[in-house]
């Protein structure tokens, strides 16, 4: 497989990942709740304000979006967009269960 191949499926698979993070962060901050962040203390435990989690949401989104124009992805039943989706349901549990924690749920 040749290595451009390879450089836009790790970017599909990134653009997942950060598409994923970016979704609590940003509904968070429009929620004008706060939410971990890793600029809270302790990193990623500790409160952040709305603002800094919708700015990094924001970031995490135009993240993705970036890294899906430079690698093509096709919506359709493809390598790239199962890796996507593969990225994203596993940050998405990820997430899911470490917050789960943070906030005692």
């Amino acid at each position: 497989m040749p290595l451009s191949i390879i450089l836009h499926l790790i970017a599909n698979f990134f653009a997942g990942a950060f598409f994923c993070n970016s979704i609590p962060h940003l509904s968070c901050g429009l929620r004008g709740e706060p939410f971990p962040s890793p600029f809270a203390r302790p990193m990623g435990v500790g409160l952040s304000s709305p603002l800094v989690n919708f700015l990094w949401g924001f970031l995490n989104l135009v993240t993705a979006l970036a890294l899906l124009c430079i690698s093509h992805i096709q919506i359709s039943l493809n390598t790239g967009l199962i890796l996507f989706l593969l990225a994203f349901f596993l940050l998405g549990i990820y997430l899911s269960w470490r917050f789960g924690k943070v906030r005692g749920n």
